[in-house]
């Protein structure tokens, strides 16, 4: 296993916390008449090119200049489409500004996935783009506007579409264990009867050129696993408390880590300054 080096990042305590900031352009208020899945005729038109560019451009362009990215297990996809075309919530660990992409050439050729997203990033200078690759902002402090969005995932999800979720709250740059999940999107699948796919990004040591050329601290694998279901003989917290600890111990597994390095489940969780020993 190829731990990066992470000195230079200032993680914060919280394993849940942010440490870069978006820089808010837009001033958009999700409430309960915000459009979370956008379906009008301009929006889907112009989301038409950018899946475009991303199939002949961007996935091309991510594996040798950007992310060095491998894909494996698209067979656990492959095997099971009769169960994930009744609606799917992927899940993994949050590494890298690119790493939705990847999270997209993965399951692309399945179903183009949608993303849910802090509020920040769709008001940020990529808030369009973000949009446009399926991005869903997450209303806070607004029960109507939750109501409103909670239908919307509803009405993807019966409709057989894929919704990429990163449980560990935040994006850590190169991280290596896989932090504790937050329970929204474990209620989603279970409110919503659906499986849950485990991704995991892994790191590999670059060569000369990579390192020194292109400046790639690192290159990714991400490894796909068995979808995961709810178990029916639970009920209640039980029911969602498994189902994050399944998944976060496949997870955990997949990225390389025999034994997780984190309790499942977010609690207050405080940083593991984890050097690969």
């Amino acid at each position: 296993m190829f731990i990066p080096d992470t000195r230079k990042y200032p993680y914060p305590e919280d394993t849940s916390g942010h440490y870069a900031p978006v820089k808010e352009v837009r001033h958009l208020s999700f409430d309960k008449d915000y459009p979370y899945v956008d379906s009008s005729k301009s929006f889907r038109f112009k989301r038409f090119w950018v899946r475009l560019l991303l199939r002949i451009i961007v996935f091309p362009f991510m594996e040798p200049f950007i992310t060095g990215v491998k894909i494996k297990g698209k067979h656990n996809i492959k095997n099971h489409k009769e169960l994930l075309s009744k609606g799917t919530i992927t899940i993994s660990n949050h590494v890298h500004p690119w790493d939705y992409i990847c999270n997209m050439k993965a399951v692309h050729n399945f179903k183009w996935p949608y993303l849910l997203s802090i509020k920040e990033n769709i008001n940020g200078d990529s808030g369009q783009l973000v949009r446009l690759v399926g991005g869903i902002p997450i209303p806070e402090n607004d029960n109507h506007a939750v109501v409103a969005f909670n239908n919307s995932i509803t009405k993807l999800l019966k409709e057989g579409h894929f919704l990429q979720v990163y449980a560990e709250g935040s994006m850590w740059e190169y991280y290596s264990p896989i932090r504790p999940f937050k329970r929204g999107a474990f209620f989603l699948a279970i409110k919503n009867n659906v499986p849950i796919i485990p991704m995991a990004f892994s790191y590999r040591k670059p060569n000369w050129i990579r390192k020194n050329i292109f400046k790639q601290k690192a290159l990714f694998n991400l490894n796909i696993g068995e979808p995961l279901l709810p178990n029916p003989e639970l009920k209640g917290t039980e029911q969602v408390d498994d189902l994050i600890t399944r998944t976060h111990d496949s997870i955990s597994a997949l990225a390389g880590f025999r034994k997780p390095l984190y309790s499942a489940i977010y609690n207050n969780s405080k940083r593991i300054d984890f050097n690969g020993e």
